[in-house]
């Protein structure tokens, strides 16, 4: 307990379209989920991480953030970042295996329509200026992105985490990062507009969806923040019925 624990071999990583802190984050998850790295020994040191996965100290850090978010890591000052023991009463999960068709990514999107709307209507309710300003800045650069959609999905969900956060509710958080980018349902099917064109449009929605979202959470209008949110989840949840139909 408590002993330094290696990483198991793992190539350098490269910087694909979801970004490199997801592909951090899932890295270590999977290690601990299969008790690679056991409960209760200490994470290797950022540097040893930076030296195998070559990536930066940011992207460590903000990995082992939403690890810490999702429960499944606990940082001691001065002393490491350890794994945490699963609690028994704690069985709800959603793995990989069960977000492998059309089916199942529209059952997460009901899911998602219950819980984001109630989450849109409290982060109105209770943003900081804080959490506008990091709205906003996930929004730019989803929009800046479009063209090449170098990192669109990591920005989509940044925002809806950081709608999660305004709400003041650490479950909202816990679930968002448990699910991480398994909430977008483009990196699990592939959306019906397959040439460049259409996926600029699809991602141009996208954009303008989240943009009624935010100004509604800006303007403190907690009805209509839930409205926006309902429909934007329930267009991508519309989008893949009509896909599954074609």
């Amino acid at each position: 307990m408590g002993a330094n624990t290696s990483l198991s071999s793992h190539s350098p990583l490269r910087n694909r379209r979801g970004g490199l802190v997801p592909e951090v984050v899932d890295h270590l998850a999977q290690q601990i989920r299969s008790a690679q790295l056991a409960p209760g020994s200490k994470l290797p040191s950022e540097s040893a991480i930076m030296d195998q996965l070559q990536v930066s100290r940011t992207v460590i850090r903000e990995a082992i953030s939403r690890l810490q978010a999702a429960g499944l890591v606990e940082t001691r000052h001065g002393v490491g970042t350890f794994v945490v023991s699963p609690s028994p009463a704690s069985n709800f999960q959603i793995v990989e295996a069960d977000i492998a068709t059309v089916d199942d990514v529209i059952a997460v999107l009901e899911l998602r329509i219950s819980l984001e709307t109630e989450s849109a209507g409290l982060a109105a309710q209770r943003a900081s200026d804080d959490h506008l300003r990091q709205m906003e800045t996930h929004l730019r650069a989803f929009a800046s992105d479009i063209p090449t959609q170098a990192q669109v999905v990591d920005n989509d969900f940044l925002f809806h985490l950081e709608i999660a956060k305004a709400t003041g509710n650490r479950h909202f958080v816990d679930l968002m990062n448990h699910l991480g980018l398994r909430l977008i349902p483009r990196t699990r099917i592939n959306t019906p507009d397959q040439d460049e064109s259409g996926r600029v449009a699809y991602l141009q929605r996208v954009h303008s969806e989240h943009e009624s979202i935010f100004s509604a959470i800006r303007n403190r209008d907690a009805e209509a923040a839930r409205a926006a949110m309902r429909t934007h989840l329930s267009n991508s949840r519309d989008r893949l019925r009509q896909q599954r139909q074609a």
